[in-house]
C-alpha cells in the first residue's frame, strides 16, 4: 500500500459499463467518504487543454482532437478496439498520469474512508494491493446492454464489444471482497449502501484506533 497516499482504510469500487458505479459512489459521498473517481480524472486529463493531450497528439497525431482540443473520444476508442498496440500506448501515457492524480486526490481526502472508483479495477492488477477491500457494483448483462444503449445511444453489439472487452462478470465476482446488486432501482440500493457504509465506517475506526 503507497503510505502517505492511501487512506488507512480504502476501498475499491468496480463494475462493468452500465452496472451503476457512479450511482452507488455517490451514495456512499453523501453519507461522508470520500470519493476519487479515476474515470473523471482521466476525462480531466484528456478535456480540452487537459494535461495528457500533447502527449496523446505527439503520439497519435492531431487528427485526435476534437475542434476544442479535447480527446476525440470515438475516434480513439474505434482505433483501440482495432488495434490493441494502440491501446498499450494510450495506457502508457494515461495511466501513470491518472496514478498521480489519484494519490494527489486521496492525500487531500477528509472522509473516515475513501472510495476509489476503478472501471477497469480487476484488469488494471495494481490495485488489490492499494486498496483495504474491493466492492463490485453487479447487474443482469442485459440490464447492462439496455441501460448503455439508452445512455449512450450505442447499438447493442456496440455495447456488447465493450463488455467483452472487460473481465467476465465472474471474474468480477471472484474478486470482489463486498457486492451491490444494482438490477431493482435506487430504493433497493440504498439499504445495501448503508449497510455496507456502516461496515466501512467500523473497519476505519479500528484500523485507525487499532
Amino acid at each position: 500500500m503507497e503510505q502517505g497516499h492511501t487512506p488507512a482504510f480504502s476501498v475499491g469500487l468496480t463494475g462493468g459499463i452500465g452496472c451503476g458505479k457512479t450511482t452507488v459512489a455517490d451514495m456512499f459521498g453523501a453519507l461522508g467518504a470520500s470519493l476519487v473517481d479515476t474515470d473523471a480524472i482521466a476525462h480531466a486529463l484528456t478535456a480540452p487543454h487537459g494535461a495528457a493531450m500533447p502527449a496523446i497528439l505527439a503520439e497519435f497525431g492531431a487528427g485526435f482532437a476534437t475542434p476544442e482540443g479535447a480527446l476525440d473520444r470515438a475516434k480513439m476508442r474505434e482505433l483501440v478496439f482495432a488495434d490493441p498496440g494502440a491501446r498499450a500506448r494510450l495506457e502508457a501515457i494515461l495511466h501513470p498520469r491518472i496514478r498521480e492524480a489519484t494519490a494527489a486526490a486521496a492525500a487531500l481526502a477528509t472522509g473516515p474512508y475513501t472510495i476509489f472508483v476503478v472501471p477497469l479495477l480487476i484488469e488494471s492488477g495494481t490495485w488489490r494491493e492499494r486498496v483495504t477491500r474491493i466492492l463490485a457494483i453487479d447487474c443482469s448483462e442485459e440490464t447492462q446492454v439496455a441501460r448503455v444503449m439508452a445512455r449512450n445511444n450505442l447499438t447493442e453489439p456496440q455495447v456488447r464489444a465493450i463488455m467483452a472487452a472487460q473481465v467476465t462478470r465472474a471474474q468480477r465476482l471472484a474478486n470482489a471482497d463486498d457486492v451491490v446488486l444494482n438490477d431493482d432501482g435506487l430504493e433497493a440500493l440504498r439499504p445495501q449502501v448503508e449497510r455496507l457504509h456502516a461496515f466501512y465506517m467500523e473497519q476505519s475506526q479500528r484500523i485507525t484506533h487499532g
